[in-house]
């Protein structure tokens, strides 16, 4: 069976809606793909896992000096409420939160240019701030044309406590700092709840080396106010037409291909599976993700979480069969990681849209700046690699992860901090 790129990007379409995590739409995308699995005459099943969120009753932030006015605002989820009423407290912009900003900041409300890492996080804790407001969009951004993201306290900073959280517009954060705002009025009441999210798993057993699996993935959520095409509808329906060709060309090692939910909240559905299935996991060799593809603008690139000789395997793959792609040895912010990180050889097949050519977590992620060509240059690039390993006599990737990507996975998942933590306390 030969790969249809009209087929990938008919499915695209039927998923291109928002989703977001543990909620009712997502359940929908899930329950597309298993229709889509069904058709294909593979069995296929939802992994429910639970994520915690916030109900939001009521979020404002007023500057009260030494101007008034009050800018449109969303909270992190999973941030804590304030007094009902509200708090007034000096307000102070500390850049990108470097020792020098970090001065006299006790019962502060501050504003940074990005989200807190866990060392950033967890000084500001130290630090004694009220709470923090993180921008996004840009300085020249149109009300009506844009949105405010909304975004999650994840676990990794939450460990060093909890403040209240905000985002704004880069616009306003902009006209704050511009007309020297110096206290401001914050209300926010929120109740922690906890949603329902699911995984979509399928499994290929193996025609000659059933106990041997490598795994493909791909998240199938949104973020709020995005239809999540680009990001991640065109990977959930590559590793589909992957499912179809290798349902038609049985595997010699045994294949699972899951569609993870909630990757947008801090990859909560790899995270769910690998601890739902951590016997299984001794048996993983390799896992293959797929997150962004099909812009018609873009290029093909591999990021790769395992030894040298994977990242040269594949270089070589790709210049002997002519393909466009970049190799490198890195993490990327995706289920991959989640992997990477239980020590799984894991990579990341995407294309990269340069700037302004397609759109993550914006209301602009949608069809209009992917076409079926594209989809179909990641997908064939993925299903050559795959089809060399998975079939493969000899098993040709070392079960490791280098001392030097370690390293990154630990920065990443904020492990970095917590050591520095054991060693103060020693």
């Amino acid at each position: 069976m030969s790969i249809s790129s009209q087929r990938e990007f008919e499915l695209l379409k039927k998923i291109g809606f928002v989703r977001t995590s543990g909620s009712q739409e997502e359940l929908k995308a899930a329950n597309i793909l298993l229709q889509e699995i069904s058709s294909i005459g593979c069995e296929g099943h939802l992994e429910d896992f639970k994520v915690p969120t916030s109900n939001i009753k009521k979020v404002s932030l007023k500057v009260v000096e030494p101007y008034e006015k009050e800018y449109e605002v969303t909270p992190y989820n999973c941030s804590i409420s304030t007094p009902e009423g509200g708090i007034t407290t000096d307000f102070v912009y500390i850049e990108d939160g470097l020792d020098a900003n970090l001065v006299d900041l006790k019962g502060k409300f501050v504003l940074i240019n990005m989200g807190p890492n866990p060392k950033l996080y967890k000084k500001l804790m130290k630090a004694g701030i009220a709470g923090y407001i993180t921008m996004s969009g840009t300085a020249r951004d149109e009300e009506d044309k844009t949105d405010i993201t909304i975004a999650r306290m994840r676990e990794k900073n939450t460990q060093y406590g909890k403040v209240t959280a905000l985002n704004i517009r880069m616009k306003d954060g902009f006209h704050m700092v511009q007309n020297k705002a110096s206290k401001v009025k914050v209300e926010l009441i929120t109740e922690d709840i906890e949603l329902t999210s699911h995984n979509v798993v399928v499994t290929l057993e193996g025609t000659k080396y059933p106990d041997e699996i490598i795994s493909f993935g791909a998240h199938y959520d949104s973020v709020p106010f995005s239809t999540g095409v680009y990001d991640n509808g065109a990977g959930s329906v590559i590793i589909m037409e992957l499912l179809k060709h290798f349902k038609e060309n049985p595997p010699m090692r045994t294949l699972k291909f899951v569609w993870y939910g909630s990757e947008e909240v801090g990859l909560l559905g790899s995270k769910a599976y690998l601890k739902a299935h951590e016997e299984e996991l001794k048996k993983h060799l390799l896992m293959i993700n797929v997150d962004v593809a099909g812009s018609i603008l873009g290029r093909e690139m591999a990021l790769v979480t395992a030894e040298q000789s994977l990242i040269d395997y594949i270089d070589h793959m790709a210049k002997i069969k002519g393909y466009p792609l970049k190799v490198e040895q890195s993490i990327y912010s995706s289920d991959s990681t989640a992997f990477a990180d239980a020590g799984i050889p894991s990579l990341t097949f995407c294309r990269f849209a340069p700037q302004g050519g397609a759109f993550i977590h914006t209301r602009h992620d949608v069809m209009d700046f992917l076409s079926a060509e594209a989809l179909e240059k990641t997908t064939i690039i993925t299903k050559d690699f795959s089809e060399s390993v998975v079939n493969s006599v000899v098993f040709p990737i070392e079960r490791k992860i280098p001392e030097n990507m370690k390293k990154k996975l630990d920065e990443y998942f904020g492990k970095d901090t917590e050591k520095e933590d054991s060693s103060e306390k020693k």
